[in-house]
């Protein structure tokens, strides 16, 4: 549900069953502990080690090799950069470069039990079922949700950057969050109220990089370490996953290690202009969300009101084209048509980035999977 500041409702759009009805997989919002929790254990199920507490001092793309303060160097075919906003890979690569950039927005967000929320009745609306509940405002939006089985609402607020120089991450209390939205609905100031703590930080993205691996191709990046995004799509998550999906059917095809530079060149190919296209529509949507009162806000709560979903609708998530290009990405079918193309000619990579072509092999007569090693590199868990 979209709302103006004032509490107006003006746009639904039903994703729960709709996405599940029209491309079979279910609309979920999830806390990013228990997401972890999920991946942690179904990567040790599948026998992965996860070394915690790893200082890294070094890291090689000719060979492939990570070095650590304790003096440990782990040797890999592939190293994957996973590191996030302050990626030590993508440093390793192009050093200061591509440094994250200040947007000029800071994110506030609160947790409230839904036990405390549930004793005021004017916030009762807000609690039915799983909605996902949105107000828009002059400069500022904010997005909330229940979260772990129902127990907690989950509030994010998106607002102007006031955050002092150089700290990217702090603590605020509930009476910094009203004194802000002063003026806005009503029920919102009494969800800050029931908020303790309260956290906030400096939102951040990427400049666009000319490339997201080594040029080699033994290293490459993934996820917020090449193309960390505003969150007024909310997609940033979901387009890391996507690059773990493809990279990881990218390797169900892999036959020989010879294969790992063209299966970078092809992950890149499919991955950087969709996850490109989402960080500048991310950046598109700000100005939706945080129009002034006047003439552009009110054609746009016009069109929200109209309730059709057409191409255009300022509601993206009921525009019925974007739908199709957010919901509507088929990861394997991506892969399964880019492979062979990529696979015709193989490359391999020497120092000093001088390719030496090779003629194309019988696949067919190569059945067995290829044993790889490697070496991901993720940051620290922000719970």
């Amino acid at each position: 549900m979209l709302r103006s500041y004032k509490g107006r409702d003006l746009s639904a759009q039903n994703l729960v069953p709709f996405t599940k009805t029209v491309y079979d997989a279910p609309y979920m919002v999830i806390h990013r502990a228990d997401l972890q929790r999920h991946m942690v254990a179904e990567a040790q199920r599948l026998g992965i080690e996860i070394r915690l507490g790893c200082h890294i001092s070094n890291i090689s793309v000719w060979p492939p090799a990570i070095s650590m303060q304790n003096g440990e160097t782990f040797l890999a075919d592939l190293v994957v950069g996973a590191d996030g906003l302050h990626s030590v890979c993508r440093d390793a690569l192009f050093g200061s470069v591509y440094k994250p950039r200040p947007t000029g927005d800071m994110a506030y967000r609160i947790v409230v039990k839904m036990t405390d929320l549930e004793k005021e009745s004017d916030l009762l609306s807000l609690t039915d079922g799983f909605n996902i509940n949105c107000w828009m405002g002059p400069d500022a939006h904010l997005v909330c949700y229940q979260l772990k089985d129902g127990g907690f609402y989950n509030v994010v607020v998106i607002c102007p950057d006031t955050m002092p120089s150089g700290q990217d991450m702090g603590r605020a209390s509930s009476e910094e969050l009203m004194s802000r939205f002063q003026g806005w609905d009503p029920r919102l100031l009494k969800l800050f109220g029931l908020a303790q703590p309260v956290l906030k930080w400096r939102l951040q993205d990427s400049v666009e990089m000319i490339a997201w691996s080594s040029p080699n191709k033994k290293l490459i990046l993934l996820g917020d370490a090449c193309h960390a995004t505003l969150p007024y799509l909310a997609q940033g998550a979901a387009m890391a996953i996507e690059d773990g999906e493809v990279l990881g059917l990218l390797f169900e095809r892999l036959k020989k290690k010879s294969q790992i530079p063209e299966l970078v060149r092809t992950f890149e190919q499919l991955r950087k202009p969709r996850a490109t296209a989402m960080v500048n529509g991310s950046k598109a949507q700000r100005g939706i969300f945080h129009m002034h009162d006047g003439p552009a806000q009110m054609q746009r709560d016009a069109q929200m009101l109209t309730g059709i979903p057409v191409s255009g609708n300022p509601n993206r998530w009921a525009d019925p084209d974007f739908q199709e290009w957010l919901f509507g990405y088929d990861a394997d079918a991506a892969v399964e048509t880019a492979w062979p193309t990529a696979t015709a000619v193989t490359t391999v990579e020497r120092p000093g980035n001088m390719p030496l072509r090779q003629k194309p092999f019988n696949f067919d007569a190569e059945k067995t999977m290829v044993s790889t090693t490697v070496m991901m590199i993720e940051s620290r868990p922000i719970l």
